[in-house]
């Protein structure tokens, strides 16, 4: 008899210790007018006939929910789901973007508004204008049409398309273009770690190419691009005159392949502001491709950057970018280090140092002071704009970093070949499209300090 008590209690604990399952029945999506439910399915991590516990379910389908918000087709995306009798139907509502938005355009030639506001005196000559047409979602593939017609400061021009998958299984997507532009003032040369920029009344530089790229996701999270480009550069007589480096031995005209190759794991609630997640990239990319006895240029990038709570609305982040770049002598065109493409340790945002290799480490705290969605349909009607999302963040920073080069007298640096940090406070408020508005107040090691603006989409 004491036998069967024991076994009975033990199979008594076996049952409670299980925990149910749940086969999902069905997933509905709602509100994708233009987009095909294909796209959406795409990133959702489970299917239909599958069984998940609750804690999993629940867990999966916010997950669910943080990719297909990511794909940066929709202004919001909520997921809910119902269960009973081990059965789960699961509830996707998504509110698409505006995608085709033909828009004037007027933005700045310079490489940041504190560029332009600091070094160029807020010279108004120096702003680019024209108008764009974009369409994000042609086909509701998530396909895009990019067509660029600017004037002003750099006259450039470009068509673009892309379709992010191709093929049944939705794993490979292609993108292709044509870009032209001319520039009567450009920067010709880096020196004392800034810019220096020559005007003139003729066409100082005109560049033209095209380019083809090929994108692989066959796992979620997981992305690899191949970029093959060519491209054309001429410089005028007087430009060459004054940096003969630019090009050396090329002279005025420089034809080139480009061969880029990328790979990035991006796993964050937010793609474009991320609080919590991670990523990883990599990338290798040569110009000349062997074809040209002017150019051989070979460069590695690497970068990760971690993103998680601290619990009662603070969050921090954390990052590391790098690059090494071969051969040591490089042409001016390709030699870059920090202050393009937003790489800079905060403090020296006003610089432009040159050199073939750096590292850059940088570190974030934040606050969620609010966080919240105004709704104005009542004072405007088109859906894509009546509900404006709202949030504010204040930020402490601090950075540390290294610029390698090997030629500091071409440049008259002297920033480069020494250890770099800074830090400071901030506010971010981000709005419309994941677009985080900053103000920072950042400082250098030797002490000098000034209040700086920026607009900012991603990391």
């Amino acid at each position: 008899m004491a036998l069967t008590v024991n076994l009975t209690t033990d199979l008594v604990k076996e049952y409670a210790i299980a925990e149910p399952k749940y086969r999902i029945e069905s997933i509905v999506i709602l509100g994708n007018e233009k987009t095909r439910q294909a796209i959406i399915l795409r990133e959702i991590t489970f299917s239909v006939g599958d069984s998940l516990t609750l804690e999993l379910l629940e867990k999966e389908v916010e997950r669910s929910r943080r990719n297909i918000y990511n794909t940066n087709l929709f202004v919001y995306c909520l997921a809910d789901f119902d269960f009973e009798n081990g059965k789960a139907n699961v509830f996707i509502e998504v509110k698409e973007r505006l995608y085709l938005l033909p828009l004037p355009i007027l933005f700045l030639a310079d490489r940041s508004f504190n560029e332009w506001w600091y070094n160029r005196n807020h010279d108004f000559k120096r702003l680019i204008y024209g108008f764009q047409l974009n369409h994000t979602n042609l086909t509701g593939n998530g396909d895009f049409l990019k067509l660029k017609a600017y004037g002003g400061f750099v006259p450039y021009f470009e068509l673009s398309y892309g379709r992010p998958y191709i093929d049944k299984r939705q794993r490979m997507g292609v993108r292709g273009g044509v870009f032209y532009s001319n520039q009567k003032s450009f920067a010709y040369r880096t020196w004392n770690d800034k810019l220096d920029f020559v005007e003139s009344e003729e066409v100082m530089k005109e560049r033209k190419g095209f380019f083809v790229e090929y994108n692989l996701r066959n796992v979620l999270y997981h992305a690899h691009k191949v970029y093959l480009g060519y491209t054309e550069i001429k410089l005028s007589e007087r430009a060459v005159e004054l940096n003969p480096n630019y090009f050396e031995s090329a002279g005025r005209f420089l034809p080139y392949f480009t061969f880029k190759y990328n790979y990035r794991f991006e796993k964050v609630n937010n793609i474009q502001y991320p609080l919590e997640g991670r990523i990883l990239g990599a990338s290798l990319i040569n110009y000349g491709l062997g074809a040209s006895k002017h150019v051989n240029h070979t460069a590695i990038g690497f970068e990760f950057h971690d993103f998680f709570a601290l619990g009662r609305r603070f969050y921090a982040n954390f990052g590391f970018k790098g690059q090494l770049s071969a051969p040591k002598r490089q042409l001016y065109q390709f030699v870059s280090a920090f202050g393009p493409r937003n790489i800079l340790v905060r403090g020296y945002e006003l610089n432009v140092i040159d050199g073939q290799h750096f590292g850059l480490l940088r570190s974030n705290l934040k606050y969620e002071v609010s966080n919240n969605i105004i709704d104005i349909s009542k004072l405007l009607k088109i859906k894509q704009f009546n509900s404006v999302p709202l949030a504010i963040y204040t930020n402490i920073y601090g950075d540390l970093g290294y610029v390698k080069n090997y030629f500091p007298e071409l440049s008259h640096s002297t920033l480069a070949n020494k250890f770099l940090y800074g830090g400071g406070v901030g506010v971010d408020v981000v709005t419309f499209y994941d677009t985080a508005v900053k103000v920072n107040f950042s400082v250098n090691q030797t002490g000098f300090s000034k209040f700086y603006f920026g607009v900012q989409r991603g990391i």
